[in-house]
């Protein structure tokens, strides 16, 4: 994907007079934002605090009370619930898994992984189910999910890593390449191979978080929305584990950080995960018209092949919303508070959009927005719950965070309520990494690694023959070690 960097390409973007960027995201313009919760009132206790009112502390916090309803729960939020990932995210709930499958089978087995990646699968159905079963309209639609390649050298690959995932927990039913004669309709312009997987659902993120956190607050859980956590201390000695905030200090014998790309805002925690920002659009509702020459009648969540991906989906008021990353780290691991998005990843973003769909160019884009997600260094989620401290934490999902937090949410109950299950035994509970390097080296190396996927992607779509990957995200994987 090419770069736009002056301002008659930029103006070569239609837009609408309603046209926003930053402040929130698209999902919550829909509905409105929630009405504040009261901070926390000063010192209390509690047996569990959750730290991170987004899907994993909120997930968490279900399971906890629906598993032991006497138990008692606080989820403390510096902002409000679902202000980061979980309500700015491209609402893909999928069973794809983030990590590297080698890393965790060298400490567990193959087996082992393989049965993480059947637990992403059941975990769609899952959500979905208690969604349903709890009352929480999130514009669900599990339409699957489509992957498709424009040049030889993404379907190559794309053709490789459906071979590879087959080695790794997927069957043929559940991931497999797509014959023209099967495909289900949806006109992407320049695809010359797709494929398709049944798992995976399209979500309107903001409705679902807003709606778990009703349901929790509903099983008597406490949640204290603008209250910032300053630090989280370890259990020591006789003195429990705690957590800082602003308004007082929470007593608790289980704290879980559940902050995902925030967690560099606690306080020894800059270097834990990196925080890496991801940027979407989206456009005015398309007219009937435009959608009987596109299709996706069947509203799968579409992704491309790219090295510098992109994600979409059809909307449930029928507009096209598309995301990926661009500029994804800011120097010393900061955020841009209020998700306002880049210029130069607005316009990127729409000339994917129009490459896909080129009928779609006149549309206005109508809204932008950024968020921010959490990486390990060695690019593989983790959850665990240490005894001895008695500190608890889940993340590094990298993207797919809308179904891998759910897992998580399950499995942190089992492991304070000190469940063996099948769910504890999956390779990545207890899975520990080491932070990342300090700065300038940090901010260096993602700039180049971000460089270098991106000038693959343009050698690899200037080669129309040559089904091969280009060197340069070679070097990019190398380096960052993946």
């Amino acid at each position: 994907m090419g770069l736009f960097t002056t301002a008659a390409q930029m103006r070569a973007i239609p837009r609408s007079s309603r046209f926003a960027n930053g402040g929130i995201s698209f999902w919550f313009r829909g509905i409105g934002l929630p009405e504040r919760r009261a901070p926390l009132p000063g010192t209390a206790d509690y047996d569990v605090c959750v730290v991170g009112a987004g899907y994993t502390g909120l997930w968490t916090a279900y399971y906890l009370k629906k598993a032991q309803p006497d138990l008692r729960v606080a989820v403390v939020e510096r902002e409000f619930a679902g202000f980061g990932a979980s309500g700015r995210n491209g609402g893909w709930l999928s069973a794809e898994f983030a990590g590297s499958r080698e890393r965790y089978a060298r400490s567990h087995g193959k087996a082992a992984m393989i049965a993480l990646q059947r637990a992403m699968m059941d975990t769609v159905t899952e959500v979905i189910s208690v969604t349903e079963a709890e009352g929480v309209d999130a514009d669900i639609v599990r339409g699957g999910m489509r992957l498709v390649a424009t040049n030889a050298a993404q379907a190559e690959r794309l053709a490789e890593d459906i071979e590879y995932l087959q080695e790794w927990g997927y069957w043929p039913d559940d991931i497999h390449l797509l014959s023209e004669d099967r495909e289900p309709r949806l006109s992407v312009s320049g695809v010359v191979a797709s494929a398709y997987s049944p798992h995976a659902a399209r979500v309107q993120p903001a409705k679902l978080v807003t709606g778990l956190a009703e349901v929790v607050e509903g099983l008597g859980v406490a949640i204290f929305e603008d209250t910032a956590v300053e630090e989280i201390r370890p259990r020591k000695g006789a003195a429990r584990p705690a957590v800082v905030t602003e308004h007082g200090t929470v007593y608790a014998d289980h704290v879980v950080r559940a902050t995902e790309g925030f967690t560099s805002t606690l306080r020894g925690q800059r270097r834990e995960w990196l925080p890496v920002n991801s940027s979407m659009i989206a456009t005015e509702p398309l007219p009937a018209q435009l959608w009987e020459k596109i299709g996706w009648e069947g509203r799968e969540v579409l992704g491309d092949t790219a090295h510098s991906y992109v994600y979409a989906q059809r909307t449930a008021d029928d507009r096209i919303a598309i995301g990926g990353r661009s500029a994804p780290h800011r120097f010393g691991s900061s955020h841009d508070k209020d998700g306002a998005t880049q210029p130069q990843a607005i316009a990127e973003l729409w000339r994917a959009l129009t490459h896909m769909f080129p009928d779609a160019a006149e549309v206005p884009v109508e809204h932008a927005w950024s968020g921010v997600l959490g990486v390990p260094r060695d690019w593989c989620p983790t959850v665990h719950m240490d005894t001895e401290t008695g500190l608890g934490w889940a993340g590094g999902y990298m993207g797919s965070g809308v179904a891998t937090s759910n897992l998580a949410g399950r499995t942190l109950r089992d492991l304070i309520l000190r469940r063996e299950s099948d769910l504890t035994r999956l390779p990545w509970v207890g899975h520990r990494i080491r932070g990342w390097e300090p700065e300038p080296l940090r901010w260096v190396g993602t700039q180049v690694i971000h460089g270098l996927y991106r000038t693959a992607d343009r050698r690899e779509s200037r080669t129309e023959e040559r089904a091969q990957t280009s060197r340069f995200a070679g070097i990019a994987t190398r380096i960052a070690r993946r």
